[in-house]
């Protein structure tokens, strides 16, 4: 029963994983950019999340909805005014700047709210479990995975059955031709952007109620978000929740072994996964 609950509780760990990543799925797919800032934004916005519940007094997850249109129009203008200008067939000017974007962002923050670790207070929430059979599950992580599936399924609706998934795709598979059909590839992009920092917004607030955070965390959070994409296979939403799933589940195996385990056991289920399947489990251009 011990390992039943150690899997259960992995599996619920993955669904923040999943979130962390879909929004760096989605950039991806659509226009193949990479962004080495993508965990500073979730940091980011974790603190704006915690600034409005500090200031208001208001829940957090209201708190959320507020911040999710503010780092809608971040990401839309960070977007359209700075990486729409780095796109392009070589892949370095993208990395070069949202790496500088990083760098910026953690100074920024460390000079805004200073490296003291913080957490978003969600009153009894934070304690409160859910029976599943003989296991009680904490209602925070369970609520998380839960949101990291309506998050992957209202996703892949906007793609695949809206105008601007039809956009999205045409965009993605020939932005010269989408142009000439009257579609703007560059304001296509920076709403792709947009949407996928409300993503990060979401996961920020299971993050920052889950566990402390603080400036400097933002590139560890960007490693496992990657590597759930990796193992998912590059551009599949639903690839990127079997890999944080799979990552989250090695996670908590590792440290039910040895607490010191934890962190290593994620890194070499990923390299496992690598060396019998290089291009993911889903491998697929957009999903």
């Amino acid at each position: 029963m011990i390992w039943v609950e150690t899997i259960i509780q992995g599996v619920l760990l993955g669904g923040l994983y999943a979130l962390f990543a879909a929004g760096l799925s989605l950039v991806f797919g659509i226009m193949r950019l990479v962004n080495l800032a993508h965990g500073d934004l979730i940091v980011l916005a974790a603190f704006v999340i915690l600034t409005a519940v500090s200031l208001f007094g208001i829940n957090p997850f209201l708190a959320a909805a507020i911040a999710a249109p503010l780092m809608f129009a971040v990401g839309w203008l960070l977007q359209r005014y700075l990486l729409n200008r780095t796109l392009g067939d070589d892949i370095l000017p993208p990395l070069l700047v949202t790496f500088g974007l990083s760098i910026v962002l953690q100074n920024a923050l460390l000079e805004t709210y200073s490296a003291d670790s913080r957490r978003i207070p969600a009153g009894t929430l934070e304690t409160a479990t859910v029976a599943l059979g003989p296991i009680n599950v904490g209602l925070m992580p369970l609520m998380g995975f839960v949101s990291a599936i309506l998050v992957i399924v209202a996703l892949n609706t906007v793609f695949y059955r809206t105008t601007l998934g039809r956009a999205f795709r045409a965009t993605s598979d020939d932005p010269v031709t989408a142009s000439l059909m009257g579609v703007s590839p560059g304001r296509i992009f920076a709403t792709a952007t947009g949407i996928a920092l409300i993503v990060v917004t979401i996961a920020a607030l299971y993050l920052g109620v889950r566990s402390n955070f603080d400036p400097t965390i933002g590139p560890a959070r960007l490693l496992y978000a990657f590597e759930a994409v990796i193992i998912g296979g590059l551009g599949s939403l639903w690839g990127t929740l079997a890999g944080g799933i799979i990552i989250g589940v090695a996670q908590t195996l590792g440290a039910a072994i040895n607490p010191e385990w934890q962190i290593l056991a994620g890194h070499l289920a990923f390299l496992l996964v690598l060396v019998v399947r290089p291009r993911g489990l889903f491998p697929r251009a957009v999903d």
